[in-house]
């Protein structure tokens, strides 16, 4: 009875699957995506739809030169997730419909396997698949179960986080059941969403009312109503580079995604339950907001203010022996200035990157040195009653090194994990490719990282050894097949590395550097200049010079056409609204390769004579690659008449 049926399926079908993927400027991404799919494609009957909502990175012409086989809608306006997707489904011409997201890779076989389970399970209606990040890490949401009051309630009060495998109090995510087992499930993801047409042509496509988030519950809840299974696929994986576990310390998303919910709720549940949803709803949206730039906060300060008491304990203890050898200090001299030693030492550490992970010996040493400084200009401009020793400022230099070197190795043998010491700036990469493709990679890794230790080509195979040595891997999608990338990502994931594939003859590298940067894009590596230490460095830049030029403003004034505009900016960028040196506004949407930074007054065209677009393109990528404090510097030096455009 199964083959007849079957039989009249491939009459009504042209395809067994259409793939509907919605882009929305990211263009890097989504040629990773395509090239994974069309190396899926062969022995299927398979059509690719792709939906763009009016994205300005230059993903229309990418897409037009490179997969012009495929199907492409170009909106002119940013229609939304559901809207979009509904736009392929309407004209998709296959038995199956998968919404895939444009930043997911997926294995060779992929296609062929969901399809072989949805064929011999015919109450299917739809399927979601096993999913990890670009660290190998299995992503939860990948399987879920249905958000009752209760349900939400154990998730958003935390209990299911206290016992993530509990039948009961684990159910949004179902950790009872097994990642490495197929399993019938209430949720799929929208990231990968396998359904029937027929299923779908029965229960209505993705509510449109959700602009974002929540529109796979309700279409996975209405599948489950009209009479199907949904299920969770563990015989393949995928790479989601942007999961939600990756996003979760986001207080937009916090509001977003409870918002969504609210939403599921008053479509499907009954009055009362609606309303009491809703009402815990609401509250954890305030209250996961508040934990979340709580654990922000407390994750960033609590190491900080350890390594304060500690410091301003030991200035105390030292200016106690410098009493016992009957060198008395003025009271109030020892109740402010050592601690606001203390706090300069502590603020130049931070400044200079002693507190981003992994931890460098040598930045506490410049750190240091540099605090010491500014702590000797202090004391040279005081009143003589306001002055002491100034070897009690070397010898308090010498205390605050001596603890931060050996508070740093304590941690780093006591503890390890992400208080591991690097003992050496210098990167070392691992190239997982062919001879000719290491030759590509291996140059273009010279052109863009300043500190290279080692590039090594490693086999597929590579020995723990090998790996134990390395900073980062790299793997050649010319050379070798996606399912065992992702493979290998998830088999290596426990030596903490980064990992990242080189697409062939392509300019840049995608990757994941860690949990809060998951999905990051590498290009010619130009994330330098919104690297932590980097962007503290431009922020005080900022509030430094605009809060000096506010001072100085009554002398400075005259030079200024726009005296009003002049004052607004200056404001904008003490605030934190804007900075003094970034790129043009129409310049960064054409050249997505340029980092995300706030808009300037300024650019790094300013400082030059010449303005053509190739010089001025050239100038933004040096800027972005090479970022200093100097450069900005350099820059407002040369164009500060231009403060007031």
């Amino acid at each position: 009875m199964y083959s007849s049926c079957r039989i009249s399926l491939e009459k009504k079908f042209t395809y067994q699957l259409s793939v509907i993927i919605v882009n929305y400027n990211v263009k890097f991404f989504i040629d990773q995506c395509l090239d994974s799919v069309k190396k899926a494609m062969k022995n299927i009957e398979l059509e690719v739809i792709i939906v763009d909502n009016n994205s300005i990175d230059g993903s229309l012409e990418m897409i037009q030169d490179k997969y012009s086989e495929f199907q492409l809608i170009a909106n002119k306006d940013n229609v939304g997730f559901s809207k979009a997707n509904n736009q392929g489904i309407k004209i998709s011409k296959g038995e199956y419909v998968l919404l895939l997201n444009p930043d997911t890779i997926v294995e060779e076989d992929t296609f062929k396997k969901v399809i072989v389970f949805m064929d011999t399970h015919p109450n299917a209606g739809g399927l979601g698949i096993r999913m990890i990040d670009g660290k190998g890490n299995f992503l939860p949401e990948s399987k879920r179960g249905l958000p009752t009051p209760m349900v939400a309630f154990y998730k958003i009060f935390g209990i299911s986080a206290v016992f993530p495998k509990s039948k009961k109090f684990g159910q949004y995510h179902l950790g009872h059941l097994s990642e490495y087992e197929t399993n019938e499930v209430d949720i799929l993801s929208g990231a990968f969403m396998l359904m029937r047409k027929e299923v779908l042509d029965k229960v209505g496509l993705l509510d449109e009312d959700f602009f974002m988030y929540g529109e796979d519950i309700d279409l996975s809840y209405r599948i489950q109503k009209g009479g199907f299974k949904n299920y969770y696929f563990a015989d393949s994986k995928i790479i989601h580079y942007k999961g939600e576990s990756t996003k979760k310390s986001s207080v937009n998303y916090v509001f977003v995604f409870y918002n969504a919910m609210v939403i599921f709720a008053k479509k499907h549940f009954s009055g009362k339950n609606a309303n009491l949803f809703s009402f815990l709803i609401k509250i954890a949206i305030y209250l996961r907001a508040f934990l979340a730039l709580s654990v922000r906060f407390v994750k960033k300060m609590t190491l900080p203010a350890i390594d304060g008491f500690y410091i301003i304990t030991g200035l105390y203890a030292l200016t106690n022996y410098w009493r016992l050898q009957s060198i008395d200090f003025p009271e109030e001299l020892i109740i402010y200035s050592i601690p606001t030693y203390g706090i300069i030492w502590l603020l130049s550490n931070f400044f200079n990157g002693s507190y981003d992970t992994p931890y460098r010996l040598s930045k506490f040493f410049k750190g240091v040195f540099w605090g010491t400084i500014i702590i000797l200009i202090a004391y040279a401009i005081l009143p003589k009653p306001w002055r002491f020793s100034r070897l009690f400022i070397f010898i308090g230099a010498g205390w605050v090194l001596i603890y931060y070197l050996f508070s740093r190795l304590f941690l780093h043998v006591a503890i390890g994990k992400k208080f591991n010491l690097k003992f050496e700036d210098q990167k070392h990469f691992g190239i997982i490719s062919s001879e000719k493709e290491f030759d590509r990679i291996r140059s273009f890794i010279l052109q863009t990282n300043g500190k290279v230790g080692s590039i090594k080509q490693l086999s597929i195979e590579c020995s723990e050894e090998e790996i134990t040595q390395l900073d980062e891997i790299i793997f050649s999608s010319a050379s070798i097949p996606y399912a065992k990338i992702i493979s290998s990502i998830e088999a290596l994931k426990k030596h903490k590395l980064d990992f990242k594939i080189a697409p062939k003859n392509a300019d840049y590298i995608i990757g994941s550097n860690s949990i809060d940067t998951a999905g990051d894009l590498y290009v010619l590596n130009l994330n330098n200049l919104v690297s932590p230490e980097n962007k503290r460095k431009k922020r005080l830049f900022d509030y430094c010079f605009s809060l000096l030029l506010i001072i100085c403003s009554p002398l400075m004034i005259f030079w200024f056409s726009n005296k009003g505009a002049f004052f607004i900016n200056m404001w904008k960028i003490l605030i934190g609204k804007k900075s003094f040196i970034g790129f043009s506004e129409e310049t960064t949407n054409k050249d997505v390769r340029l980092p995300k930074i706030k808009q300037g007054i300024l650019s790094p065209i300013d400082s030059v004579s010449i303005k053509t677009s190739e010089i001025q393109e050239k100038l933004n990528l040096l800027y972005a690659r090479d970022y200093s404090m100097r450069k900005d510097f350099s820059i407002l030096l040369k164009a500060w008449r231009k403060l007031d455009l």
